[in-house]
């Protein structure tokens, strides 16, 4: 759950334990990126708690690197898979979904020790408070509105036709991403959470009949946000959709309810806009927004889902999503403990745990005592 968003919040110099041979890079880049003519300089993004991301500056150009973390880092199954970003970042420019073009991709761990690519080094604007402070009514409803409008757009491309057919399995979407963030949580425990023990066994045994439809499948991008999106500089257009580490195929309303938990989240604690009195500020309520992104989804559609049939079960989803960001958050804390970290903000991001998790079982409650 990081981003190359963080090309707004600043570089610094290469960090000790993210360090690489800049001199192999640029023979590499030389030998096979079109264009590409050094010399080369390496500064790190301040942001991203994950896969360290670099920008590549030569006196002519201007690019991009992900990485998998350093050497020493212990990786945890399935994490860190900038292959997958690739990928589908690849796959969706010929889509309506804005990305930034892809590079090169690099799997051999000899050149700079480990796995990385390279893409365009896209210009925009990174909005990181939610309420758009510095905006007026009109600026933040369109920001909100081209925001969901392009998940919307996420949400109706058909994955085989753009080769992605098998960028995940299919079937069972929630309940292998609740072992899958299980498993991930207890392999990284540093100080036990009861709620994470508790969601463990309530999510599986609570599932709503919608998220058990296996025809629901959609290319969910996992960390879907107003910070992991690069806005034009001074138009309401997404330029690219950042951070696709956690994408896969899987259940649209999972993506698209783990993105309406900034309704829920109040201000500072998750960068949410919970509690704020929104609708001075042209910000729509939560019910708009979801009643905007169905027509949106569900636009040359028969049979679409409703709101009616969505919303009895929000609870739930609220619990399951905030579950899965308090599992991130614990692999983070745990990285923070091995000196693995790669983010300066590392510790105050992994103490996010243990309160996110306590408001992911509040929501469970609720949607247990509907279920009584």
């Amino acid at each position: 759950m990081d981003t190359h968003a963080a090309a707004q919040s600043g570089t610094r110099p290469v960090a000790d334990g993210q360090a690489f041979d800049v001199a192999a890079l640029e023979r590499w880049l030389a030998e096979r990126l079109p264009g590409f003519a050094g010399p080369l300089s390496v500064r790190q993004f301040k942001g991203g708690q994950s896969n360290p991301t670099y920008q590549l500056e030569t006196p002519g150009a201007l690019y991009v690197m992900r990485a998998k973390p350093g050497p020493a880092a212990k990786l945890l199954p399935s994490a860190h898979a900038i292959e997958r970003e690739f990928r589908v970042m690849n796959a969706l420019a010929a889509t309506d979904v804005p990305v930034a073009r892809m590079h090169l991709l690099c799997e051999d761990e000899s050149v700079i020790g480990r796995a990385f690519y390279v893409m365009e080094h896209v210009a925009g604007r990174v909005l990181w408070d939610q309420t758009l402070p510095d905006m007026a009514r009109e600026e933040r409803s369109a920001i909100y509105d081209e925001m969901n409008r392009v998940m919307a757009a996420l949400h109706r491309v058909d994955p085989v036709a753009i080769g992605l057919g098998d960028y995940g399995r299919p079937g069972s979407y929630f309940e292998r991403q609740t072992a899958r963030w299980s498993k991930q949580y207890l392999a990284s425990v540093t100080d036990p959470i009861p709620e994470m023990d508790r969601l463990i066994d309530w999510l599986p045994a609570h599932l709503p009949a919608y998220a058990r439809d296996d025809t629901q499948v959609a290319i969910a991008h996992g960390d879907y946000r107003l910070d992991n999106l690069m806005f034009h500089p001074t138009e309401p257009r997404v330029l690219a959709v950042l951070d696709w580490e956690l994408s896969t195929l899987g259940h649209p309303i999972a993506d698209f309810s783990y993105h309406c938990m900034a309704w829920h989240i109040p201000p500072g604690t998750f960068r949410g806009i919970g509690g704020v009195d929104l609708a001075p500020l042209g910000i729509p309520s939560e019910a708009e927004y979801v009643q905007r992104y169905l027509a949106r989804v569900n636009e040359g559609r028969s049979g679409g889902l409703t709101s009616e049939a969505l919303m009895p079960d929000w609870d739930y989803y609220l619990a399951y999503n905030m579950f899965r960001i308090a599992a991130i958050l614990q692999g983070i804390a745990r990285r923070v403990v091995d000196g693995t970290a790669s983010s300066a903000q590392a510790r105050q991001a992994g103490a996010g745990a243990r309160p996110m998790a306590e408001l992911a079982w509040k929501h469970a409650l609720k949607a247990g005592a509907r279920s009584v």
